[in-house]
């Protein structure tokens, strides 16, 4: 399909993400993420790449792309170093469960909208994680494992 918008600002990065407030996140202790790295590239041309590609295959409509937009979920994108993992993690921002409740926006008029929109910010959290990892990170995790570890290949 393709949606034809002009490439947004990147999200700003910000060291002083809790990472506790992501569910999706397992935490594992005094971790260097790596954001203002990841910020760099993203503003040397990772971000308008991964846009890009993701423009190109998205189902989300221009309508729906007004309401991301109108929100500032792009901005909420977090994109952060995972040594443990040895690649870039995400989280991306999403319309919650209770959209008709809280009346986020006078344009989400059914769940069908709502789960495109949450779908599509996946995607490009992928796409842009993806395009990080293949084009610009060079770096090697430091994260070595434990010597005592018990060994499951017997």
């Amino acid at each position: 399909m393709g949606l034809d918008v002009s490439v947004p600002d990147p999200p700003e990065l910000g060291d002083e993400t809790d990472m506790q407030e992501y569910d999706d996140v397992e935490i594992r202790g005094d971790t260097d993420y790596r954001r203002s790295e990841l910020e760099t590239f993203l503003r040397e041309g990772a971000w308008g790449q991964a846009f890009g590609e993701w423009t190109e295959h998205t189902d989300l409509e221009a309508d729906e792309y007004a309401i991301v937009r109108d929100l500032g979920l792009i901005q909420e994108f977090d994109f952060f170093w995972d040594d443990f993992a040895d690649r870039v993690g995400y989280h991306a921002p999403g319309i919650s469960e209770d959209w008709k409740v809280k009346e986020y926006h006078e344009d989400l008029d059914s769940w069908n909208t709502v789960s495109g929109i949450n779908a599509a910010m996946t995607e490009l959290g992928q796409i842009v994680c993806d395009v990080l990892e293949t084009d610009y990170i060079d770096w090697e995790a430091e994260y070595e494992a434990p010597d005592d570890l018990p060994d499951f290949d017997t």
